[in-house]
């Protein structure tokens, strides 16, 4: 169940332009988040900017009571979240999303991300890294959208970080060089975030290869509880029947023969 509570910034950090990095002090979010959950964030009682933020959870500090999220400045919302500082109040609700990633205890999974799509993934490879061998592929547009190389490597049996235009590390998309590994040895389980065209291809690939695989959907989701329905994706059941349901409800994680995207 979760909690709505005016959690103390106790971090801030910028990591690239546009890209920060705030920790909040809450034990009760701590106790109760999940790989894949998400938080809505209240950044301002104006009207303009009054709809909460939706930002997945990065990672889980339960010793010390503390959840980090990264966000990228995109408009007027998040844009005055950036600005709060070290020692304000920010007034949460979360954890939220009741689709989460599937922690078990795999022999080796493969986890792979786009953008400001690979972070909720770390907690999820923080988490697996425990019991099973984790091949984490990574892909940014250019050198300078680059973040969190060293924690993923910490995290990570193998990591793959890619760039579209070569300016870092690899050159291509990320999912080239997952395909390229699973001719040897398939993982029992692919896990996924990141931006669309990237989420079909690999959506794609696991259907076809026959490997397990686990999608986190970004929409935009005002209220975080499946109230005001802005935030449908279609879906399908076994039987081949269509359902619409709630990203933010029902997600944001979906297995990939589910959902239509």
């Amino acid at each position: 169940m979760p909690i709505q509570a005016d959690c103390k910034i106790v971090g801030k950090e910028k990591l690239t332009t546009g890209i920060y990095k705030f920790s909040i002090k809450s034990k009760e979010i701590a106790e109760l988040a999940k790989p894949g959950n998400f938080l809505e964030i209240k950044v301002s009682d104006s009207l303009e900017t009054f709809l909460r933020r939706p930002i997945s959870i990065y990672n889980i500090d339960r010793e010390n009571e503390v959840v980090e999220f990264i966000f990228q400045v995109k408009g007027k919302g998040t844009e005055i979240l950036a600005e709060r500082k070290i020692g304000e109040d920010l007034n949460i609700l979360g954890p939220l999303g009741n689709g989460t990633f599937s922690v078990k205890h795999y022999k080796k999974v493969a986890i792979i991300g786009g953008g400001i799509g690979i972070y909720p993934l770390y907690e999820l490879a923080k988490t697996l890294k425990e019991n099973s061998e984790v091949n984490t592929y990574l892909g940014f547009r250019n050198k300078d959208l680059v973040t969190l190389e060293e924690e993923f490597e910490e995290v990570s049996d193998k990591l793959v970080m890619t760039t579209d235009d070569g300016s870092y590390r690899e050159k291509g998309f990320a999912i080239e060089f997952l395909k390229e590994d699973c001719k040897a040895e398939k993982p029992e389980m692919i896990f996924a975030c990141g931006p669309l065209p990237m989420l079909k291809a690999v959506q794609s690939f696991g259907i076809e290869n026959e490997i397990p695989t686990e999608l986190s959907l970004e929409e935009r989701m005002g209220c975080g509880i499946g109230a005001c329905v802005g935030c449908a994706v279609l879906t399908k059941n076994k039987d081949g029947e269509e359902k619409y349901k709630y990203v933010c409800q029902h997600g944001p994680v979906f297995n990939a023969k589910e959902v239509i995207i």
